[in-house]
């Protein structure tokens, strides 16, 4: 039977209809992620303003009926009539693709977004938006509903001496799974926008809790450096360096801790480039070579010593790179905008933070020795790793190695792309495990009891781990600095724990773990959570058995089963093996959590503070966001 295919099949999707059709390819997602991406669409055009030298305030504001609001006092949308469009301009700024400012270099110079779709888009996909202009001592507004039809177009209703937008927006519940705003995501959004911009103050009211905050660094970056860093013990002062060079401006803070793992943070045109890119690059290579050239100059490294390697100045470094790049020569790798690929931002950056840091150090030799003997205490743990590593391979037929490997059921095959580990808590459910795998390519690895808190143990404490030392010998690549992901044996890290408090635990000890020594694993998405099931719920008249993950699923399968037993399971061990396999491992039937990194900084300040030694930083952060009901 032929399908038809005629010209009248040929779809022309005109004005906003394109976004509302797929979404996802101008916002991402239709989840939360790409519901908050609504606010940072507006938000963007505010911050341009405020690149541009016409802004210093932004306001946001989460109604009570779930409506979000971003006004600055910036220059306000040109209100008259476009030359092409013969329609107001905000209404052409709102209703059509690809209109706006950034493509003119006369109206900004530099700006974060490139492709001009940002406010049209949110229109597009809002149930209803009002758009304030105040310019030129007029006040004009535009009205919007169902997906970015006018129901009002541009007019005047007042008259004032500020200027500034003010975008008022209601997000489409057909399009989003959900429209409820995080006002924690949104905190630290603006707040870490606020770190980029000295002198900007942001305002955010969140009138569904009558709570006001604002944010203010008046020092800028160098304040966000201290911030990621206030759960961690420093070892210098914050190092701040800016310059200008090829019309691309570079600002680099940057301070250590005693910690081993670093944290970079980097910004183009105050977008953030979660992937890095060439000017994180142009500061590594500097870091490294003006550390390596005062260290040689001042004789802290010995005549015969190699220079250190770039790993050795990166442990418990962090630092914030943010770049300002004329449109003309803006690029970036993909269309994420997770990394920058202009060229010429490398050597801008490289020769800004060499020609400036190699003052720093000379004014400032006592935290430049410690950094010194911080690089030499990491090149010690590296060499330690990797000699770890060795006497590890080198085990192979003794009883230790025997006893290591012995815990570890493999899989048969050796294809990386295709294999999984599962790392299960306890013998009772790794029995259940092993017998209900499927032996081509799942490997099951029990765990006994809690692993060691790698956040408050030092490298060779962790080594001596036998948990610890067989998961690295189990998964392979070696681990810190010398962690090499091309040697890694599976495809995917499964940690797989019981669903109560201990079992929630054992997770976070092992995240911590991968996130201080195999963070590569969890960058390229090679972590993840089993989530195994809550409830088993059987028929008793036709014995058919259905499993529940949440209490809405578990409410679902009793009205549709009028008679029926429930069983809470308390633990993976509760389950034999067909079970397991079932519910939990079965790559068709299974529910898997992907663990990433989605805030760098947030992160890094998280696991220090809650996972350090410090338990009244921990106190502090509990008591400031959490909330505990007691049972009367």
């Amino acid at each position: 039977m032929s399908v038809s295919y005629k010209e009248s099949d040929i779809k022309v999707l005109e004005g906003l209809d394109p976004v509302r059709k797929r979404p996802g390819m101008y916002i991402g997602s239709t989840d939360q992620r790409g519901l908050h991406h609504l606010i940072w669409e507006i938000l963007d055009n505010s911050v341009d303003e405020v690149m541009a030298g016409v802004c210093n305030t932004i306001k946001l504001t989460l109604h009570k009926d779930g409506s979000f609001s971003i006004e600055d006092n910036g220059r306000g949308i040109p209100t008259g009539i476009h030359p092409k469009t013969k329609m107001s301009t905000i209404d052409t700024v709102f209703t059509t693709l690809h209109a706006g400012g950034k493509f003119s270099e006369d109206a900004y110079k530099m700006s974060g977004g490139l492709h001009g779709v940002g406010s049209s888009v949110v229109n597009a996909l809002s149930s209803w938006m009002v758009v304030v202009v105040k310019r030129e001592g007029k006040i004009f507004e535009s009205k919007y509903q169902d997906g970015g039809k006018i129901v009002q177009k541009s007019k005047i209703i007042g008259t004032t001496r500020q200027t500034g937008t003010c975008v008022t927006f209601m997000p489409d519940p057909t399009i989003f799974k959900s429209i409820a705003f995080s006002a924690n995501t949104i905190h630290e959004r603006v707040q870490e926008t606020s770190f980029l911009f000295k002198g900007l103050k942001i305002i955010f009211i969140n009138e569904q809790t009558n709570k006001r905050d604002e944010f203010f660094a008046e020092n800028g970056i160098s304040e966000y450096v201290k911030f990621i860093n206030s759960g961690q013990n420093t070892i210098s002062e914050t190092v701040y360096i800016t310059g200008k060079e090829n019309d691309i401006e570079a600002e680099v803070a940057f301070q250590y801790n005693d910690g081993s793992t670093d944290t970079f943070v980097s910004f183009a045109n105050s977008v953030k480039t979660k992937e890095g890119g060439t000017h994180e690059t142009g500061f590594k290579v500097a870091l490294t070579e003006t550390l390596n050239e005062y260290a040689r100059k001042w004789k802290l490294l010995k005549e015969k010593e190699k220079n250190f390697e770039g790993s050795d100045f990166r442990e418990g470094l962090v630092a914030v790179i943010a770049v300002k790049v004329p449109e003309r020569l803006i690029s970036y790798e993909g269309q994420t905008k997770n990394k920058l690929f202009t060229q010429e931002a490398y050597g801008t950056v490289k020769n800004v933070v060499k020609n400036k840091l190699t003052y720093w150090l000379e004014e400032n030799k006592k935290d430049a020795k410690s950094i010194i003997e911080k690089a030499y205490l990491s090149r010690e743990a590296r060499i330690a790793a990797r000699k770890a590593r060795e006497e590890v391979k080198q085990l192979k037929g003794q009883k230790k190695e025997r006893t290591l490997s012995g815990k570890l059921t493999p899989c048969q095959s050796r294809d990386s792309d295709i294999t999984e580990l599962f790392l299960v808590e306890g013998d009772s459910a790794g029995g259940s495990a092993k017998l209900g795998r499927d032996k081509k390519y799942q490997a099951i690895l029990p765990l006994k009891g809690k692993v060691i808190n790698v956040e408050k143990a030092v490298l060779k404490d962790l080594l001596k781990n036998e948990e610890i030392a067989t998961i690295i010998s189990s998964i392979g690549g070696s681990i810190g600095s010398d962690f090499d992901l091309k040697s890694v044996k599976y495809n995917k890290i499964i940690i797989m724990t019981d669903a109560d408090t201990d079992g929630a635990h054992i997770r976070i000890l092992l995240l911590t773990f991968f996130y201080r020594y195999m963070k590569p694993l969890i960058e390229n998405g090679n972590v993840y959570i089993a989530l195994p099931p809550l409830y088993k719920l059987l028929n008793t008249k036709n014995k058919k058995e259905f499993y529940a993950w949440e209490d809405w699923e578990l409410n679902e399968l009793k009205e549709k089963n009028p008679s029926y037993e429930i069983q809470r399971y308390k633990g993976l061990g509760e389950m034999n093996a067909e079970q397991l396999w079932d519910t939990t491992m079965n790559p068709d039937t299974r529910q898997l959590i992907q663990v990433s990194i989605e805030d760098a900084a947030l992160t890094e300040r998280r696991v220090a503070t809650l996972m350090g030694d410090d338990s009244s930083k921990r106190k502090e952060w509990i008591n400031d966001n959490l909330d505990f009901e007691l049972e009367s």
